[in-house]
């Protein structure tokens, strides 16, 4: 996988920042992220919102699996949010 500029935006992202891959017209996606913003407000996280059509290079890595879900740099969901996992995983990333 070669280097692209989103990588280097999802490496410099917080802790709690969570980052979700998504298309328009992804029913998932939308369940995902409805499912999720209890736990961003809970946590204090932000969201921020990519749409994989708009990038040739995002298309191409992801493909039909959005949605995908990373908190700050590490992987936490793929097309379905298990809220007890993303829940533990909030936390763990609020550790030092």
């Amino acid at each position: 996988m070669s280097a692209h500029p989103e990588d280097a935006r999802l490496a410099s992202r917080g802790r709690r920042d969570v980052t979700l891959y998504t298309r328009p017209g992804c029913h998932l996606c939308d369940e995902a992220k409805s499912a999720i913003a209890p736990l961003l407000r809970e946590f204090g996280a932000t969201l921020r919102e990519v749409n994989v059509d708009a990038d040739p290079v995002l298309k191409e890595r992801y493909g039909w699996d959005v949605p995908v879900i990373f908190i700050g740099s590490k992987i936490a969901a793929k097309h379905r949010v298990d809220l007890e996992q993303f829940r533990r995983q909030l936390q763990d990333a609020g550790g030092s």
